[in-house]
């Protein structure tokens, strides 16, 4: 009620004034007015609002910060890159970037290959009989990184891994090394891989035949000879 009498007065009598009068702070008068300025709809940020939310549906959510900025501008809606930034929080939208596929298995290249020793088998009854091998990516702050795994079939564990951010033999040799260090498999072991040309490089057969494993390889064009043993109930080191 004093607020409001100061608000309808002020043109008569000073802020100040009425303030001491009312025994009221002539700061909490401002901030009250402040306040209920900031609760009045504004028709031009709820539009924007508006238009955010439609530029994202119509885009499937692919736009980031800087492509909803021109879409506004050309909207009528002159906004800077941050402006649109915070539209966007304000609307929820967030970009959604897709993956993108990168290739991990390179089959053609001129270096020997092993048979398909593996058979499909995926079962095993004793630990360090069998191991699957494959490389993935994965997506980090510093760029792609790939990943090589070996798993035991007998145990679906982990026993040997390797990252690197380029693809190359040392990727694998490195993740065998690190199940042979691990584990100490007696020859005889099977390791079946696809064909890339990771698997079949000098180093990673050398090191095979150092250990007295058997190298064997999935059919060209099968990927999911090593693949769908790799997905399936996998478990920690």
């Amino acid at each position: 009620m004093k607020y409001a009498f100061i608000t309808q007065h002020k043109k008569a009598w000073p802020v100040d004034v009425m303030s001491r009068l009312l025994g009221v702070s002539r700061n909490a008068y401002y901030r009250q007015c402040q306040r209920q300025r900031d609760r009045l709809p504004d028709p031009e940020h709820e539009a924007m609002i508006a238009a955010v939310k439609e530029v994202a549906k119509g885009s499937c959510d692919s736009y980031g910060s800087r492509r909803m900025k021109r879409a506004l501008n050309a909207l009528g809606h002159p906004v800077g890159r941050r402006k649109a930034r915070s539209l966007m929080r304000e609307a929820g939208v967030k970009a959604r970037y897709r993956k993108k596929y990168k290739v991990t298995t390179n089959s053609d290249h001129k270096q020997p290959v092993f048979d398909n020793v593996l058979a499909r088998e995926f079962t095993a009854s004793v630990p360090d009989q069998a191991y699957v091998t494959d490389i993935t990516y994965i997506w980090t702050r510093e760029g792609w990184l790939y990943l090589t795994v070996f798993i035991d079939l007998f145990s679906r564990r982990v026993v040997g891994w390797s990252m690197d951010s380029r693809m190359k033999a040392r990727l694998v040799t490195d993740a065998l090394r690190m199940a042979v260090w691990q584990r100490r498999p007696r020859a005889g072991l099977i390791v079946h891989s696809d064909r890339g040309s990771q698997y079949a490089s000098k180093a990673y057969r050398r090191l095979l035949e150092a250990n007295g494993f058997i190298g064997s390889m999935s059919r060209k064009g099968d990927c999911w000879d090593t693949q769908s043993t790799m997905l399936m109930n996998i478990m920690p080191i």
